[in-house]
């Protein structure tokens, strides 16, 4: 396990086993998941400054189930994940409609 997702994805102890129980499987799921995030934010440069800060009043429920759903365990690495999320959201969705009507229909697809 990298370094990015140790930081994020608990400090307990060492990275999560090869999962042989229900247990382990969930702790590299949930490392699979931020681990990702946190590098493809890296790689663009969005993580290089912390010049900057943020606030704000949410429910502490809304924290603790993010917390728990991420593994994350400070409050700031969950900001920081939430907020590349956001950042990197793919646009798949929009791109697919976008393409829509446009691939020739004498292109042989093999099928």
């Amino acid at each position: 396990m990298s370094k990015i997702a140790k930081r994020h994805v608990g400090r307990r102890g060492q990275s999560p086993r090869p999962a042989k129980t229900i247990v382990g499987l969930y702790l590299e799921l949930r490392a699979a998941r931020v681990e990702p995030v946190i590098k493809a934010a890296e790689r663009s440069g969005l993580l290089n400054e912390k010049d900057s800060r943020i606030g704000g009043r949410v429910s502490r429920k809304l924290i603790d189930q993010a917390k728990r759903r991420t593994g994350i365990e400070t409050d700031t690495d969950l900001i920081e994940f939430a907020l590349a999320n956001i950042a990197l959201e793919d646009r798949f969705a929009e791109v697919f409609k976008e393409s829509r009507g446009k691939v020739d229909s004498d292109i042989k697809l093999g099928f």
